[in-house]
């Protein structure tokens, strides 16, 4: 969930708000005016955006998402249990 804030309002709240943003992850749209202005999330919402940027901006990345959620549709899918096995079989 994103929380609307005004610029006035963030002012003297913050010190909360950081609190807020840091333990629970919450998102604040900045307004001014009734416009956003800024946009205030935590470091690990930023990487996990900046990530999330750059798979998708990867054809190749895109194509094999696709293939992986057809594959799970039509139900050709291993149990994490076969996975290990087949992982410590090719570590060997």
């Amino acid at each position: 969930m994103v929380n609307t804030i005004t610029l006035k309002e963030l002012r003297p709240e913050l010190p909360a708000i950081i609190k807020k943003i840091d333990s629970r992850l919450d998102r604040y749209v900045v307004t001014r005016r009734g416009k956003p202005v800024a946009v205030m999330i935590s470091p690990d919402d930023y990487e996990g955006l900046l990530e999330t940027v750059e798979i998708l901006s990867d054809k190749e990345s895109v194509k094999r998402i696709k293939q992986a959620k057809q594959q799970i549709k039509e139900g050709r899918t291993v149990s994490l249990e076969e996975l290990r096995l087949r992982i410590e079989k090719a570590d060997a």
